[in-house]
């Protein structure tokens, strides 16, 4: 199968012709051609305006919900999600029923997915069932196949074991993923403790959960000489622990998800569930800061938290409503929105270049004879976010009928590809 991609602009730093406008020709999954002018032939070819092609992005946390929840998204119609949103990898968190907790689950997500359009990348348990009781087996995981360690949705409360794990994948070289999130204090809120909680009369929790946490974790980051990824980091002051962090040498890098970058505490006045997420939305000021931390490189790549919910975990009273959004198919329109001066280089870093490098997956240059793995979107094209552009199980978002910029054309992944219709 040969696809043409005609008139694109490259953005790839490894690549010979960056920020030139080229047609490519892939022919069964390599790069066979990049010229001013490449000859249809039987290629099908893609156009588009102000066509833009990177190396392909690659989200690094993710819930796919299969097994146990499959209603709620099923690791297909969760790798369809991912390439309707760009990415031709992406990572998912082990919070299934049952857990990813063991070698032949890590198996049953690369058995299931070896012919998805998007590589799928299992992140393997810190504990056993995700109990936060004892360590599992993560050597094993991680020969499985497991990128890196993490109890996903559910931050590793104890000290003892977080200081384990993190010496634990020093054996490896192993990378682990935390949500700063202390429960024992923010357990029982339901937005940010601030002027907005009390006036909407709801329990909030207190940014001091996040960063007590993450003062521990980077602690024991610094005893230990290990590898820490921070994900959805939402204050200012935890930025400020994580800049200094890494001023002092430490193996730590950060992701923030895209709403967290577009919302404030402030939009949960109409008590829309759709916008209850864990960390929480945060102040202006907290957001001010992130996009100020995204903008100087101290945050290294964006992570969209897609947690499906099936119709009744939202329409129900507010403190009922289960977290989180859908975050794959809005992620670059959300960035566009909420970032809309970051340059498009600074943009594919933070979704390709950025994430694979912390996570050891390969770069594949935009060169002849290079293998195909491609992002291709247009980011000054506006339109409306209809459902027909979802290929989620779910429609728990905020972003539903709303007006976007910054679309998404279809992804190439050596043999496979998928293109908006």
């Amino acid at each position: 199968m040969q696809i043409l991609l005609k008139s694109a602009t490259i953005v790839s730093e490894q690549s010979p012709f960056n920020g030139q406008r080229k047609d490519i020709l892939i022919d069964n999954g390599v790069i066979t051609s990049i010229a001013d002018e490449i000859a249809p032939g039987n290629a099908t070819v893609i156009n588009g305006s102000g066509l833009h092609v990177s190396g392909g992005w690659m989200d690094v946390f993710a819930h796919f919900c299969d097994p146990g929840q499959e209603y709620k998204e099923d690791l297909q119609s969760g790798a369809l999600a991912a390439a309707a949103g760009g990415f031709t990898a992406v990572m998912i968190v082990p919070n299934t029923q049952p857990a990813i907790d063991t070698k032949s689950q890590i198996a049953y997500v690369h058995s299931s997915t070896r012919n998805s359009v998007a590589e799928v990348l299992p992140v393997g348990a810190i504990t056993k069932k995700l109990e936060g009781a004892s360590l599992a087996e993560m050597y094993e995981m991680r020969d499985a196949g497991a990128v890196a360690f993490s109890d996903g949705l559910k931050p590793v409360q104890s000290s003892g074991l977080m200081l384990k794990a993190l010496q634990y994948v020093k054996a490896f070289d192993g990378t682990v993923i935390q949500i700063p999130d202390d429960t024992t204090i923010s357990g029982h809120g339901l937005m940010h403790e601030g002027i907005h909680s009390t006036r909407l009369g709801m329990p909030g929790k207190p940014a001091i959960a996040e960063e007590i946490m993450l003062k521990r974790d980077l602690d024991l980051l610094e005893y230990t000489g290990s590898r820490l990824h921070v994900t959805a980091v939402s204050t200012r002051e935890s930025i400020r622990l994580i800049a200094a962090a890494k001023a002092r040498g430490l193996q730590v890098t950060c992701s923030v998800t895209p709403y967290h970058l577009l919302f404030t505490d402030a939009d949960m006045a109409s008590y829309d569930s759709f916008l209850k997420v864990n960390p929480p939305l945060r102040t202006q000021d907290d957001v001010d800061a992130l996009r100020a931390a995204v903008a100087d490189g101290t945050v290294d790549c964006i992570a969209t938290h897609h947690q499906p919910q099936d119709w009744d975990a939202k329409q129900v009273e507010f403190e009922y409503a289960k977290p989180g959004m859908i975050g794959l198919e809005t992620a670059f329109a959300a960035l566009r929105a909420a970032l809309p001066e970051l340059a498009t280089d600074r943009l594919v870093k933070l979704l390709s270049d950025n994430p694979r490098r912390i996570f050891g997956q390969p770069v594949s240059p935009i060169a002849e004879g290079a293998p195909a793995n491609l992002t291709i979107f247009e980011p000054e094209t506006e339109y409306t976010l209809s459902d027909d552009r979802f290929q989620s199980k779910s429609r728990n978002t905020p972003f539903l009928g709303k007006s976007a910029k910054g679309s998404v054309t279809g992804i190439i992944r050596q043999q496979k590809s998928w293109f908006r219709s």
